[in-house]
């Protein structure tokens, strides 16, 4: 190939490549908390196809500060105790979630089943069931979060309860 050519396609090159991160990269922020819609699954009719995803906003160390999670398991890590759960897309509940539902028995919403999966070291990971509302509302948590690393707790919970 010509030098020339070779100078010219390399230079097209470079500059397509700078395109592509740019465009990549440019607007790649943070997600603000007003991005994250508000509107509680519950109130949604059960007509899309798309199952329902949350994020997490968890306080931080008791202070006014928040930190947004979008992985149960990112929580979980920094061992938050005080967290609410905030739909961020999704108007259908998913299987699994719808599952989880029943099980609560209407004790308990999708919004409130997910924020109990997203925290740790509080009730009712750590305690005694004491209601059939709160068997209700830990089944729901068992079929919802099988992954939370204090089910077995809440297992044996539920198990001495009902006994």
């Amino acid at each position: 190939m010509h030098p020339l050519r070779r100078t010219a396609a390399a230079a097209l090159c470079a500059a397509a490549l700078a395109v592509l991160v740019s465009g990549c990269t440019s607007g790649a922020e943070s997600e603000p908390d007003d991005s994250v819609d508000r509107t509680p699954s519950s109130e949604i009719a059960a007509s899309g196809t798309s199952p329902i995803v949350f994020a997490f906003v968890c306080d931080v160390d008791g202070s006014d500060r928040t930190e947004t999670y979008t992985t149960y398991s990112a929580v979980w890590q920094d061992e938050r105790t005080e967290c609410r759960a905030e739909r961020i897309t999704g108007t259908e509940a998913s299987a699994q979630q719808q599952a989880a539902l029943d099980a609560a028995a209407g004790e308990s919403t999708l919004e409130q089943l997910a924020s109990g999966c997203a925290v740790t070291g509080v009730s009712p990971w750590t305690s005694t069931i004491l209601s059939s509302s709160a068997a209700d509302t830990a089944a729901g948590l068992a079929l919802y979060c099988p992954g939370h690393p204090q089910m077995d707790h809440l297992q044996d919970a539920i198990a001495a309860y009902r006994g």
